[in-house]
């Protein structure tokens, strides 16, 4: 690892918002001592844990795997070869027989709840307990059998977040069969009763494979291109997915947790997982916002949620409507707020401690669907700072590089992963020499993950704001920043609905920054905030961050999963097409952004 610097001139703000019970035993605590017991150690605290899983990653995921209780057939040999490199994709815990559905159907309790679903706008709730589910999971996997599934196999689901969903991925996880999914309603039950032999309930067998036989494929967004199919293994998705519940969220089987997302988004696939500690997860099929936007705090009450997990962007959208949960809710049982799709800003912190519960762990987490996992995130065991990411996830080799390829601190740079971690894709869907691998995270740093995300460390927290995506990222005058930056101090205004800060570029290559605002209801774009926007800009950062131009806009384009897209619109002011239009929730809000007339004199 790359030793820490000084910081730099920037200082980035450390406000605490929330504080972890010294008082409770948890199990990342449980993790420290049992390291220090087995190698000899004195680490004290989450820091001192973390520099030891990074500088001897083999010997961590080693003690995970017996600490977390994988069931396996067969012990590995070996958990990784020290010799390869991230970028040499190596093999995982070599030997090893497991299976992933026997892992998330190990909870012995019967009677326990292990799903919830409810849909929008239905007050019934479905419920189907361990032992209902193991059942279902042999009755889908004899129904897919007969259809002549087998090990190796795809299996698509077009469904939507709802327990058949859940029910058939596991089914087809326990065959040895590989999944994939999309999520629009679609209907399920012609399939079963192919599964039954006369009255004869089918048993459960779970084909016992390698760690890294292929569990899931998924697809990267497609804004600016075709989407990367990413084959990931089962063993490295259940091992990484284990780590973050158990270590970083101290998930139980006390524990009830919902992820608001679709069956096709990463997080279902993180969300689903946490079955295997036993907890309990909630299915929500639907708008959170309908039949009211307090739809997801009457589950947290009704369903007594302990984690619910959201997007950056909901949470906006909550405080633009003036919603204050911790008046209208109980909210007793909620522990842990997570969210991800987008960097959270600073105001959503205050927005979270303020008007929804002030003694709950706000856990910005970011990773991505490259890894089906986070390489950040919540931590149970250090304090919340506002602004911040709490901290890098344990054996995540994670730093900021500038352009020279060095680790800088305190200030802007490309995140990168310098170690290999088990939840890396094993390979592209036909991609038989690698070289699209290799081309979409080792082309920048040889040997060296980087996917395209710009963030920032602080070195006195060791908490990560991100600065949005580093093909977004703005470099005017010879200052490289990233857009939420900008954002983070443009969408404190009132007057400002949403922001979409772009890099435009001229026939010789010069740069100039442009941003866009749509305005809040009852606001008008006027000259006066324009003044006042860039002002706050040039004091809170510095005059080379003042956009050259800021324009109204009646629409920003996001993602499916929620993610505003600036490369998108980078394209379009650049006079070219963005073909991909299937990737957006809005795409009819690319349009708004052709033959500008205030971007044609640069």
């Amino acid at each position: 690892m790359s030793k820490k610097e000084e910081p730099s001139e920037e200082i980035m703000e450390s406000r605490v918002m929330w504080y972890p019970d010294s008082k409770k035993s948890s199990q990342m605590e449980q993790l420290r001592a049992r390291v220090n017991r087995h190698h000899g150690l004195s680490l004290a605290n989450y820091n001192e844990l973390y520099q030891w899983s990074v500088e001897f990653y083999p010997e961590f995921w080693g003690e995970f795997w017996d600490f977390s209780g994988i069931v396996y057939s067969r012990m590995y040999d070996e958990v990784v070869d020290r010799s390869k490199g991230i970028s040499d994709i190596p093999e995982w815990f070599h030997g090893s027989r497991l299976n992933f559905a026997e892992n998330l159907l190990k909870h012995k309790d019967n009677e326990k709840i292990a799903l919830y679903a409810i849909r929008e706008g239905r007050e019934h709730v479905e419920k189907v307990t361990f032992g209902e589910l193991r059942r279902d999971v042999a009755l889908y996997a004899a129904a897919m059998r007969k259809m002549g599934v087998e090990t190796g196999d795809r299996v698509v689901g077009y469904l939507p977040n709802c327990i058949q969903t859940v029910e058939a991925m596991l089914a087809a996880a326990s065959i040895g069969a590989v999944w994939s999914a999309t999520s629009p309603d679609f209907g399920v039950n012609d399939f079963l009763a192919t599964g039954k032999t006369g009255d004869q309930s089918p048993q459960l067998e779970f084909e016992q494979l390698p760690f890294n036989h292929p569990l899931y494929i998924m697809y990267s967004s497609g804004t600016t291109g075709a989407p990367k199919c990413m084959v990931h293994s089962a063993g490295g998705t259940l091992i990484k997915h284990l780590s973050e519940h158990m270590l970083h969220g101290n998930t139980t089987s006390s524990d009830v947790l919902m992820y608001y997302t679709t069956a096709g988004w990463m997080m279902w696939n993180w969300m689903v997982t946490a079955i295997a500690t036993g907890a309990s997860v909630v299915l929500y099929d639907g708008s959170p916002l309908v039949p009211s936007a307090n739809v997801l705090w009457d589950l947290v009450d009704r369903l007594g949620i302990t984690i619910l997990g959201t997007g950056a962007k909901w949470l906006s959208v909550l405080e633009e409507k003036d919603l204050k949960p911790r008046e209208t809710h109980s909210l007793q049982t909620l522990h842990t707020i997570l969210s991800t799709g987008s960097p959270l800003k600073p105001q959503s912190y205050d927005y979270v401690y303020q008007h929804i519960k002030s003694n709950v762990l706000l856990g910005s987490i970011s990773g991505g669907t490259d890894i089906i996992s986070c390489f950040m995130g919540q931590n149970v065991s250090i304090p919340v700072y506002r602004g911040e990411i709490q901290a890098r996830n344990l054996a995540m080799g994670v730093e900021a590089w500038n352009e020279e390829g060095k680790a800088v601190w305190g200030e802007s740079g490309e995140l990168v992963c310098i170690i290999p971690l088990p939840s890396q894709p094993t390979h592209f869907w036909n991609d038989e020499d690698g070289s699209k691998y290799q081309k979409a995270y080792f082309s920048k740093f040889p040997g060296i993950w980087a996917h395209g995300d710009y963030c920032k460390i602080n070195p006195k927290t060791g908490g990560i704001v991100m600065l949005g995506r580093s093909d977004g990222t703005l470099n005017p005058n010879g200052v490289r920043f990233g857009s939420s930056e900008i954002y983070n101090i443009v969408e404190s205004f009132v007057d400002v609905a949403d922001s979409l800060c772009v890099p435009q570029y001229n026939k010789d290559g010069e740069e100039r920054v442009i941003l866009f605002l749509k305005m809040n209801n009852n606001y008008t774009f006027n000259s006066d905030l324009v003044k006042k926007i860039k002002d706050c800009i040039r004091v809170a950062l510095s005059a080379r961050h003042v956009p050259s131009l800021i324009l109204e806009t009646k629409d920003i384009p996001y993602t499916i999963s929620g993610k505003k897209v600036e490369v998108a619109v980078k394209q379009i002011i650049a006079g070219k097409e963005v073909s991909h239009r299937g990737a957006f929730s809005n795409p009819q809000s690319l349009d708004l952004y052709r033959s500008i007339p205030e971007l044609q004199n640069f």
